[in-house]
């Protein structure tokens, strides 16, 4: 029996919101010096959550960091950590608040060494999208020689909550690494 019904990753059948993010974001090569900030900011919070509890409350962390403005999240200060702490619609962890502040910070000074982040971030992928044309999910490895020196490097600048499975988990957000299922629909 055929069926025209569109495959997809198995872990983004949850729901609408996980199907759109999936279709229209995870895997594709961004090189967004903004969207780049915004995953970054995500993906340290989601550090020990699932994904999805994150990407439920992206709108609110949208509010809450000022659009991922990075040069507005860098001079937050102690005053807007206690807001932070108080809105709801996020992840209330002073360490992961405090993490995104000084991630911010730590984004100019790498903008400005390498002109654009982007820059910094795509080579450790030699400026290409990894394809690890994983069969099943239980293909999709945790954490790559590449991310691990990402976390490497980016611990060795003062980076926060950005370890080798946190590096993993934004090289596939941003498309440095395409491990959709072969089967795909969202595979290019």
């Amino acid at each position: 029996m055929k069926t025209n019904e569109a495959v997809r990753c198995p872990w983004c059948l949850r729901d609408e919101l996980y199907i759109n993010y999936h279709d229209h974001e995870w895997g594709i090569p961004s090189y967004d010096e903004d969207h780049l900030f915004e995953m970054m900011v995500l993906e340290c919070f989601q550090a020990g959550l699932s994904w999805y509890t994150v990407l439920a409350k992206r709108e609110n962390f949208r509010k809450a960091f000022a659009g991922f403005d990075v040069r507005k999240v860098a001079k937050f200060g102690e005053a807007k950590v206690e807001k932070l702490m108080q809105d709801a619609g996020i992840i209330r962890n002073r360490a992961k608040i405090l993490a995104a502040i000084h991630n911010a910070k730590v984004f100019l000074e790498v903008q400005e060494e390498f002109g654009r982040f982007s820059n910094y971030l795509w080579k450790f992928t030699d400026y290409k999208t990894i394809d690890n044309m994983p069969v099943t999910t239980s293909d999709i490895p945790a954490t790559s020689p590449e991310s691990d020196a990402m976390a490497k490097d980016m611990k060795k600048r003062g980076f926060k909550f950005m370890g080798s499975t946190v590096c993993y988990a934004k090289m596939q957000s941003i498309g440095m690494v395409n491990d959709h299922i072969i089967t795909c629909i969202s595979r290019k």
